[in-house]
């Protein structure tokens, strides 16, 4: 179950992408990237980063600035975000708003900086996505394009 895409040799096809994570995660994966082009000037790029584990995934930019990845599963996909030490308590303000999934992934973060950190949000319906809308909020504040 949400088996990721972890052959390097073999780049997947948008097409193939699609069906792998199916038809709803694809739709959720269309509305994620609607908020951020509607928001960023927006940058995607297919990348297969940090070594074996992680797989497959499209890298999000707003111009030369990293916003998150949206690793591939068999049936959803998982946003991997980094919130620097600036942004904590933006995070922490919003937290209670969020939901009791999105605040145990806040608790659980892989450390980084002081208070900052990294999280792993599998997004499996809109609810999720509406979490990782907010973390993407507090990271990159939305542009006028």
């Amino acid at each position: 179950m949400y088996e990721r895409l972890l052959n390097k040799m073999d780049t997947p096809s948008p097409e193939y992408i699609k069906s792998y994570i199916g038809i709803n995660s694809s739709s959720i994966l269309d509305q994620f990237e609607d908020f951020l082009n509607t928001n960023y000037q927006l940058t995607k790029e297919l990348k297969f980063p940090f070594g074996n584990n992680y797989g497959w995934g499209y890298k999000y930019s707003h111009k030369s600035s990293h916003i998150c990845y949206a690793f591939f599963e068999a049936g959803a996909f998982t946003v991997t975000i980094q919130i620097g030490d600036k942004s904590v308590s933006e995070v922490e303000e919003i937290l209670p708003s969020l939901s009791a999934k999105a605040q145990q992934l806040w608790n659980n973060r892989y450390p980084c900086g002081t208070q900052g950190g990294w999280i792993h949000y599998r997004i499996v319906d809109t609810n999720d996505l509406n979490d990782i809308i907010e973390f993407v909020k507090v990271k990159k504040k939305p542009v006028s394009i």
